[in-house]
């Protein structure tokens, strides 16, 4: 986390947090989801605006990490923005040598499971965490399998979360304790 966050949640400790303002889809892209997006449905059916100042995205990125109950944020300065998930919390990038990077350019670590889903996007659960790998880096996954590095395992999609300890909407699970 950025030292000038860090500074920010001890000058203003009781910032509210934000809900439903901000999406990751399946290819580690940002979009910022103004109210009328929000009224318009849930992500990833709104989206709402793509997020393309490549410094804005850095500072996402710097600064993204989930809470103890695997709701995944982005901490803005002192404020809390939770992130609405398409698939996964992290999307990965794959080399052909089988090396997993985060969409936030964190290194994933050793690969623990590869998983297929119902509809055939595959998923790597890495020392950092599950993530979706990127439909453009399928091949060097494939390349993985065939070698026998890794065993596909097939996985429902709407396990994913409970099993791995990740929230898809914070926003929904806000609004269903209301």
């Amino acid at each position: 986390m950025d030292d000038i966050v860090k500074q920010a949640i001890a000058k203003w400790p009781n910032v509210p947090d934000c809900y439903g303002w901000l999406g990751l889809d399946a290819r580690g892209q940002w979009y910022l989801r103004d109210a009328a997006t929000q009224a318009q449905g849930d992500f990833p059916a709104a989206r709402g605006a793509q997020l393309q100042h490549p410094k804005f995205v850095e500072f996402i990125h710097r600064n993204y990490e989930a809470d103890v109950h695997g709701c995944w944020f982005f901490q803005n300065g002192p404020q809390r923005v939770f992130v609405e998930l398409e698939a996964a919390p992290l999307v990965w990038r794959v080399s052909a040598d089988g090396v997993a990077m985060a969409h936030t350019g964190v290194h994933a670590g050793r690969v623990q499971e590869c998983l297929v889903d119902e509809l055939g996007r595959v998923y790597l659960r890495c020392d950092i965490g599950l993530g979706l790998v990127h439909s453009l880096d399928v091949a060097c996954v494939a390349q993985q399998i065939e070698q026998g590095r890794w065993r596909p395992q097939d996985v429902c999609a709407g396990d994913l979360p409970a099993a791995y300890g990740f929230v898809p909407s914070p926003a929904a699970m806000v609004r269903s304790r209301a």
